[in-house]
């Protein structure tokens, strides 16, 4: 069985992490970086850099020269994607979430996904708290690749 280790781990503290946040719907890209950000002190990752993009399409090649620069231990993407009234939602969607995958596949930092894709503002709010569960997501990857 394995041990989980404590909140606030010391060989955490040193670790660096890039918030990449899209500004479109950012009242709710907002909170979610709020509740990340609190995950990772509540694990005691202290350090976080924010780079903010217009949006959602932007996330991914910003992941990938956050990655490049070499700086960062891990790389979280946020962004709120709510369907409107045409086809542009899928597009978007299917688009950035290929990119990211790509990324996760190429890129040597651990990467998280953390872009909602929802039908309504009402369902966005209500997964909010998801910036904290990619952050902790993102820290177990960290740990993981550090361990080997």
């Amino acid at each position: 069985m394995a041990r989980r280790r404590s909140e606030g781990a010391s060989q955490d503290r040193g670790y660096k992490v890039a918030i990449v946040v899209s500004r479109f719907n950012r009242e709710i890209t907002e909170a979610m970086v709020e509740s990340a950000q609190a995950r990772l002190r509540g694990l005691g990752i202290t350090e976080s850099d924010l780079f903010w993009v217009p949006g959602a399409f932007e996330i991914p090649k910003t992941v990938q020269r956050v990655d490049r620069s070499g700086r960062y231990d891990g790389i979280l993407p946020l962004g709120c994607i709510i369907q409107g009234q045409t086809a542009h939602f899928e597009h978007i969607c299917r688009t950035v979430s290929d990119a990211l995958m790509r990324l996760t596949l190429e890129c040597e930092t651990p990467i998280v996904f953390g872009v909602l894709t929802t039908y309504t503002e009402e369902q966005a709010r209500a997964r909010i708290v998801k910036g904290a569960e990619v952050a902790e997501s993102l820290v177990e990857l960290i740990r993981l690749r550090k361990s080997h």
